[in-house]
């Protein structure tokens, strides 16, 4: 807290969002695809869309939809096959850029990251100033767009850069912070996937202004600990430090159901989004997995875990699908309704080349009751 008398003293994060990285990586490097809609992913009937460009995104095409979907959306949708050694290349030359200006950076994926610059390496008078240079740095080193946000806190420098994209800045200030939140909707916040949007929405809670009418004690008796970060976000506050090289340890991803599931047709189904998620992740991040893990939550809330780990990082996800699958299946016929499923991979890894022998597993006996 500064000393009695003086004004606050506010961090300057800003937070640079590359502006559809991989499909507009493919259109510069293929000329041939400028101004078409592109999908980078497989366009097989299993296949899935892992990148839109912003012309597919016209006609409803997203990242994690099946690519036969995908295709009845947009029939002139251009497929290219990924390449994550080039997206890989291209994140690394834009990390450098950033490091021109502070040591603390914070990559959330290949395409995005947090940057500290209140004590800049460059000073250029303000941090709106700086992320102005980045954005110009990027395109004249990559020729690729950025949209950058710029605040106070993560919290509020990362909505920031979604409201002006693509290729845009936006500054939310102290003085912005409480009012921009107000009119949010609840799972536009950190930290609040569907299942616990869809509980505050029982409770009366939509915006950021209803969150903001609810006591720190009511949210934390509802939400636990995260109550409390609930109840700062909601007042445009968030505490959360850039953590410069911070090491991932896992990957996971989870749905709640609105009905129990019982089939073993309609889990195998639910698990195929799931996986998408956690593959897409990894892949942003430039790391593959050696264990995966299936939670499963009963309509008793009682829950179990099960994990395996290969020799070698998991090289694709149809094997991450496998092994998913391999865990689940001895649990079936469930002795009740299954009203969540979650899948995490860890044991991180830089992709390598897999052989045969390393799909060898060996069951690890992680159980967890709750």
């Amino acid at each position: 807290m500064p000393p009695p008398g003086q004004p606050p003293v506010y961090r300057r994060i800003i937070h640079i969002d590359m502006d559809a990285f991989y499909a507009s990586v493919e259109q510069r490097d293929d000329p041939s695809l400028h101004g078409r809609p592109v999908a980078v992913g497989g366009a097989g009937p299993r296949g899935v869309v892992a990148a839109a460009s912003y012309e597919a995104r016209k006609f409803g095409v997203r990242s994690a939809m099946a690519s036969v979907t995908a295709r009845r959306r947009c029939p002139a949708l251009v497929f290219v096959p990924p390449r994550f050694d080039v997206y890989r290349a291209v994140s690394q030359q834009i990390r450098r850029v950033f490091a021109r200006y502070t040591p603390l950076i914070q990559p959330l994926s290949l395409d995005e990251a947090y940057l500290d610059v209140t004590k800049p390496l460059r000073d250029r008078g303000s941090a709106t100033a700086i992320a102005q240079e980045i954005r110009a740095a990027i395109q004249a080193e990559t020729s690729l767009t950025a949209s950058a946000g710029v605040s106070y806190n993560r919290f509020l420098a990362k909505l920031a850069s979604d409201h002006c994209k693509p290729d845009g800045l936006f500054v939310i200030t102290p003085r912005m912070g409480a009012a921009f939140v107000e009119t949010l909707p609840v799972d536009k916040f950190h930290g609040v996937g569907p299942a616990t949007a869809a509980r505050m929405n029982a409770l009366g809670i939509h915006t950021g202004l209803d969150l903001r009418r609810q006591s720190r004690a009511f949210l934390t008796e509802h939400f636990g600990k995260a109550g409390s970060h609930y109840y700062g976000l909601a007042r445009g506050q968030d505490d959360r430090p850039v953590e410069a090289d911070q090491v991932r340890k896992s990957v996971g991803a989870e749905t709640t159901f609105e009905r129990d599931l019982e089939r073993w047709e309609d889990i195998v189904e639910a698990l195929q989004p799931i996986l998408t998620k956690v593959w897409a992740i990894c892949n942003n991040s430039g790391h593959s997995g050696r264990t995966v893990t299936v939670k499963i939550k009963y309509a008793d809330f009682h829950q179990i875990t099960r994990s395996r780990s290969c020799t070698g990082p998991i090289g694709s996800q149809a094997e991450l699908r496998e092994i998913a699958l391999m865990l689940v299946q001895p649990l079936f016929p469930p002795p009740l309704g299954v009203r969540l499923l979650g899948v995490t991979m860890s044991n991180f890894e830089m992709p390598a080349p897999r052989t045969q022998a390393q799909l060898a597993l060996v069951l690890e006996p992680t159980v967890l009751d709750v």
